[in-house]
C-alpha cells in the first residue's frame, strides 16, 4: 500500500472532525509529516495522526489517557481511544503552533524545562508501559549493520558498549529512579495551544511511559556536551527544570552524575542514525554528524558517570 490512500483518508477524517466545530471551514488539508513511523495531516484546527505500523492499541490508549489527564502539561487528545485506518492506529488532536525553526532565540527552553518537571512530578498510573527512549536507541544502533565497516561504525559501537545496561534496554530501569517520562523530548515536541500564542504544551505520546527521568533531559544535555547547544540555552533549560522541582537531577550542584549516561546514549543514538543515513546516501558525514561520531570516539576513554551503583 502506498502512503497516498492513507493521506487522503486521514485528510477526510481530520476534515470531518474539524467540521464538527467549524462547519463553514473552506480550507484544505495540509500534510505535516509523512514518514514510516508517523503520518500527520491537519485540517483547520484538527490534526489526525496515523501511528507506526504495529503500535500496541492498549499501550497507546494508556498513553492517551495520561495526556487527557494532564492538559496543563500535554496537549490533550480529541478522542479517548484510537481509530483504525489501513491497519494503522489513528488519533486526533487540536492543532498547536510549533516552535519557529528560523528563530532559535525564541526557542522555549524555559517552558520545556518547566513542563518536563511537572510531568516528572506526576505519579505514573498503574499499567503504563515503559518509556521507549532506550529501546529506540537500541534500534538505531542495531541498524548500523547497514552501514558496513566504516570507521565511524566502530566508534559508535564502542561508545554503546560502554553504557549501563538500562540505557541499552538490556536491563531493568533502576527502580528508585522510575518516573513518568516523555521519552523523546526535543523542541519539535512543543506547540502553543490555542494557536498561535497560547501556552506551550508537550506533544507526541508515542514514547511516553515510566523510566529514568534524566532521559528527557538527555538530548539537550548531549547537544550541550557536543558543543551543538550554546551554554546559555542549556542553562536556561536546566535552571527552569530545577526551579519547577524536577526530579531528574539534584536541585543544586553538579547534574552530570545523573545526566551523563543518558546523554551518552542519546549521542550514540543520534550518531548511529547519522552514520546509517550517510551510508545509505553514499555521502560522507557532514560537520554536525562528524561532531557526534567524534564525541562517541571520546567516550571510550572516559567511563560514564553513574548516579547510583544500581545503574550498572
Amino acid at each position: 500500500m502506498t502512503a497516498h490512500p492513507l493521506l487522503a483518508e486521514l485528510a477526510q477524517r481530520a476534515g470531518a472532525r474539524a467540521h464538527l466545530t467549524v462547519p463553514d471551514c473552506s480550507c484544505g488539508a495540509a500534510t505535516l509529516a509523512d514518514r514510516a513511523d508517523a503520518t500527520v495531516v491537519r485540517h483547520a484546527g484538527t490534526v489526525a495522526k496515523a501511528h507506526a505500523p504495529g503500535t500496541d492499541p492498549a499501550a497507546l490508549a494508556a498513553r492517551l489517557a495520561v495526556a487527557a489527564g494532564l492538559p496543563d502539561v500535554l496537549l490533550p487528545p480529541l478522542a479517548a481511544t484510537p481509530a483504525e485506518l489501513h491497519g494503522r492506529l489513528v488519533t486526533f488532536w487540536p492543532y498547536g503552533a510549533p516552535v519557529d525553526p528560523v528563530d532559535p532565540d525564541a526557542a522555549p527552553w524555559e517552558a520545556a524545562g518547566a513542563l518536563l518537571a511537572r510531568l516528572h512530578r506526576t505519579p505514573a498510573p498503574a499499567g503504563l508501559p515503559p518509556m521507549r527512549g532506550p529501546a529506540k536507541a537500541a534500534h538505531a544502533v542495531a541498524r548500523l549493520s547497514a552501514a558496513g565497516s566504516r570507521p565511524a561504525v566502530a566508534a559508535v559501537l564502542s561508545a554503546w558498549r560502554s553504557l549501563p545496561g538500562w540505557a541499552r534496554a538490556e536491563a531493568p530501569t533502576p527502580a528508585a529512579w522510575v518516573a513518568l517520562c516523555h521519552g523523546d523530548l526535543h523542541l519539535g515536541q512543543l506547540v502553543r495551544h490555542p494557536a498561535p500564542d497560547g501556552p506551550w504544551r508537550l506533544i507526541d505520546v508515542d514514547d511516553l511511559g515510566v523510566g529514568v527521568p534524566a532521559w528527557d533531559l538527555a538530548r539537550p544535555a548531549a547537544w550541550f556536551a557536543c558543543g551543538l547547544l550554546p551554554p546559555d540555552e542549556w542553562t536556561r533549560f536546566l535552571d527552569a527544570y530545577r526551579a519547577a522541582g524536577g526530579s531528574a537531577v539534584p536541585a543544586a550542584g553538579d547534574p552530570w552524575p545523573a545526566l551523563d549516561a543518558p546523554a551518552r546514549a542519546l549521542t550514540v543514538q543520534t550518531a548511529a542514525r547519522a552514520v546509517t543515513k550517510s551510508a545509505a546516501a553514499g555521502r560522507p558525514l557532514d560537520e554536525v554528524e562528524q561532531c557526534l561520531v567524534d564525541a562517541c570516539a571520546r567516550m571510550g576513554s572516559v567511563p560514564p558517570q553513574l548516579a547510583a551503583d544500581s545503574a550498572k
